[in-house]
């Protein structure tokens, strides 16, 4: 008797170890994926951050997945808009047209934003912020491929930012989200829906997360002495937030957004980490309301956390700000992946974890260092270089535009003039290597005519789209930004700005660490090779082989 229950025992034990292990077994495809990007964040603020980290954020992504610590941004211009784009079509912005958030064009002779179109309207509010569309992609994404492979796939973006939201979705999402500043609510445009939002959308902005977000108070997670991975707290360089511009712990947000009174300002949210604890919940509902990752169809969800840009521009990398913000994030990283255990499983989530791009350090703190740093004047320097021009070729608006470190020459009046564009460009390109903040500067005359294989002319290249670009691009030496408002800026070919973190985690995905250059224009192709469906059109990146090996 006492040998049958045993037997019994040990039967019934066996039964549910192989009833547990069954549910762990990873489905053919996974149910979802899950694309989180967390924009301006330098690969170093894993290492820097490491001890403090808790068990199940950041440390749970890469002790249980692969994590790819060589990743680059293969391009010049690392901003936001090409920086998702990169990711989700798989090519740089020469093939894929977002050469940056905002563009001039020759031909209209007006600035161009990269997801602004007129054609659509917003939805979910009255206010103008919701005209957008992603349009300017010039070719397929991922999730455009996905949901080509398998009409009934879902696929939705999220973000406070609509550059994010709308270039993370792809040109077929169901719908892509960003949040609306002036009402308090997250919108879409009429490109996604006609008529109105889903309600449960309506259903979550009526209960107003926003306002109590901004009636918290910002305070460090640890006693500030133990930031010892940053600078001192309102160091004498950093801009700070809010209208008096403050630098220093404790941030009283309620009175700072004025939360509390009939003037209320929601703007202040985007500057804060609890934008992304909002983030977070906002991207949770859809899933959960959309039934993301609960049939045979896989699904797939963008989310960027943008206010860590925001904290950055504006605090910079060394600040006692950005690291208690991402203490925060990890945070929530540790409540998303809990809540995907419990609603979708581990084994059947497929996520990958990365950045748009870094940030520089500050130049004022370099400088007080002593390592060579500056801030390019690009009023100044067009001034002289028009002066330059009139006392060559006369007087005449030879320069249209300078913006993000491109020259917009007037072809039209060149052309009248009967001179050689060459012979201008080339010109130009020589006289800027005169400002000493300048490392190069290139035509594209070159561009067209060349075909460069490595190092920093290939990344400007890798930037340079022939209908879009300027006609003459410059690139600032190490250390040197645009002469921007905020404390700091990223915009460069260099480490701080082109090395970010890459962590594939879940479904198949085994624990290791690859230590090869991997390009952020790899992602999409493995992506495609683990669902076995097409690359994305204009793809030039390469799958991740060692990752295809569990496949």
């Amino acid at each position: 008797m006492k040998n049958t229950i045993i037997l019994i025992s040990i039967i019934l034990f066996i039964n549910n170890n192989n009833a547990i292990s069954q549910n762990k077994i990873p489905s053919e495809k996974p149910k979802l994926i899950i694309g989180i990007v967390i924009e301006q964040m330098r690969y170093d603020y894993i290492n820097r951050f490491w001890e403090k980290f808790e068990k199940n954020g950041f440390k749970r992504l890469i002790n249980e997945g692969t994590f790819c610590k060589n990743t680059n941004i293969n391009y010049m211009f690392t901003q936001t808009a090409p920086g998702i784009a990169s990711i989700y079509t798989g090519t740089t912005p020469s093939m894929h047209g977002i050469i940056a958030n905002d563009w001039y064009t020759s031909l209209g002779k007006k600035e161009k934003n990269a997801v602004v179109d007129a054609n659509f309207k917003a939805i979910g509010t009255n206010n103008k912020n919701g005209n957008f569309s992603p349009v300017n992609i010039l070719t397929t994404t991922i999730n455009d491929e996905l949901k080509i492979s398998d009409r009934k796939s879902k696929v939705y973006s999220v973000s406070i930012s609509e550059l994010s939201s709308v270039l993370g979705g792809g040109h077929l999402a169901n719908g892509s989200f960003w949040w609306d500043e002036e009402s308090g609510k997250w919108i879409s445009s009429t490109y996604y829906y006609k008529d109105s939002l889903p309600n449960w959308i309506n259903e979550f902005n009526n209960k107003l997360f926003h306002e109590t977000y901004l009636a918290k108070e910002w305070n460090t997670l640890l006693p500030t002495n133990q930031y010892t991975e940053s600078t001192l707290d309102s160091a004498k360089y950093e801009y700070g937030i809010g209208k008096n511009r403050q630098t220093y712990f404790p941030y009283n947000i309620a009175e700072m957004s004025n939360i509390l009174k009939t003037n209320k300002s929601y703007s202040l949210l985007k500057d804060i980490p609890f934008g992304n604890n909002f983030t977070k919940d906002f991207a949770i509902a859809t899933i959960v309301n959309e039934k993301l990752g609960k049939d045979e169809h896989t699904d797939f969800i963008s989310i960027s956390f943008s206010p860590t840009q925001n904290i950055g521009q504006k605090f910079g990398p060394n600040s006692v700000e950005i690291e208690d913000t991402y203490l925060r994030i990890d945070k929530e990283l540790s409540h998303f992946l809990t809540f995907i255990d419990e609603n979708i499983g581990k084994e059947n989530t497929l996520v990958f974890l990365t950045s748009d791009h870094g940030v520089a350090e500050i130049p004022k703190y370099l400088d007080e260092i002593k390592i060579p740093s500056g801030k390019f004047n690009a009023n100044y320097s067009m001034a002289i270089l028009k002066t330059y021009l009139n006392a060559i070729y006369g007087e005449g608006d030879w320069v249209l535009k300078y913006t993000d470190q491109q020259i917009y020459l007037n072809t039209n009046l060149i052309e009248d003039s009967r001179l050689s564009l060459k012979d201008i460009q080339d010109k130009v390109a020589l006289f800027m290597l005169q400002f000493d903040a300048i490392a190069s500067a290139i035509t594209s005359t070159q561009m067209v005519q060349s075909n460069f294989t490595d190092g920093v002319f290939k990344k400007m290249q890798n930037s340079f789209n022939q209908k879009q670009s300027g006609d003459v691009m410059i690139n600032l030496k190490p250390g040197y930004i645009e002469d921007v408002k905020y404390a700091t800026y990223s915009n460069s070919p260099y480490t701080y700005d082109s090395h970010i973190p890459l962590i594939w985690y879940g479904w198949k995905i085994n624990r290791r660490t690859i230590y090869r250059d991997i390009n952020i224009t790899d992602i999409a192709p493995t992506i495609s090779s683990l669902l076995n469906i097409s690359f994305p059109n204009g793809y030039t990146g390469k799958p991740i082989f060692e990752l295809l090996e569990n496949k």
